[in-house]
């Protein structure tokens, strides 16, 4: 006989699954068992589901910010591209979990099983919470100080991400979108940013000795005491509007090869000599 606890979960998450919002009063869901569900794109802002049996559960590309998700059981869950800000998972199983580029910034982590779980390319941040002597600067997750050397992240959604001090020699970042992002004191040196978006994005006192830079979209980023030396390329990229960069290294940059400088950029449609005389 299914009691009236189950019947509510039960109705909770066929009404999910429909692609219908829950209200205040329907998100109280502690202790619900969704083991196995399918909640794919769900919308599960701030829902209560701690102390949950959400094994082998997948929520990918699902919107769990803010939800408490406090000690329950995700052993095995696929949370493959969600939005987990703010969330607390606090005690909770992952064991196996699947958690690659999903959004962590904020969340709380501590105490929680993160034996064998993926975390490539999930975003943290100074505020994300992890459980006590656990290496997430190594674990393939993207935040502040994270070591990131010879990782593939071409095409990768950064935007807005910290990568402050991140440690990223050699990394692959053609096309990803670095728009506005913290990349303070990073090393990005012989690392490839062909076609990367790095508008707006914050490279003060970045190392980006020996970089390829053909194609990146530079305008108005802060390249205040970044290091430029030794660039493998800079065809086609666009310099516009930077900030802070010296009367120095921009004659250096303007001494590139003509045909470095006669690039166009193809998505700004201008040479980067042209870019550099702005």
């Amino acid at each position: 006989m299914t009691s009236g606890g189950d019947r509510s979960f039960a109705d909770s998450l066929a009404r999910v699954r429909a692609g219908e919002t829950l209200d205040a009063t329907d998100k109280h869901l502690a202790g619900a068992n969704w083991s196995g569900a399918d909640l794919y794109a769900a919308s599960l802002v701030q829902v209560d589901l701690s102390g949950a049996d959400l094994n082998a559960a997948s929520f990918v590309n699902a919107d769990l910010s803010g939800a408490n998700l406090s000690g329950a059981n995700l052993q095995g869950a696929d949370l493959r591209g969600v939005d987990l800000r703010g969330a607390n998972l606090d005690g909770a199983k992952l064991t196996g979990a699947f958690l690659n580029r999903s959004d962590l910034r904020g969340a709380n982590i501590a105490n929680a099983d993160l034996d064998s779980v993926q975390l490539q390319v999930a975003l943290y941040d100074s505020q994300t919470t992890w459980p006590e002597g656990f290496g997430y600067k190594s674990s393939g997750a993207v935040g502040p100080k994270a070591n990131l050397s010879g990782a593939f992240l071409n095409t990768a959604n950064l935007r807005g991400a910290d990568l402050s001090g991140a440690r990223m020699l050699g990394t692959y970042l053609s096309g990803a979108d670095l728009t506005q992002a913290n990349l303070r004191g990073a090393s990005l040196s012989s690392s490839c940013l062909q076609q990367a978006y790095l508008t707006g994005a914050c490279l003060r006192e970045a190392r980006l000795s020996g970089a390829e830079l053909q194609g990146v979209d530079l305008r108005a980023a802060d390249l205040t005491g970044a290091d430029l030396s030794d660039l493998a390329s800079i065809a086609g990229a666009d310099f516009g509007m930077v900030r802070g960069l010296s009367d120095e290294t921009r004659k250096m940059l303007l001494g590139r090869s003509r045909e470095e400088l006669g690039t166009w950029n193809i998505f700004t449609r201008r040479t980067t000599g042209q870019s550099l005389d702005a």
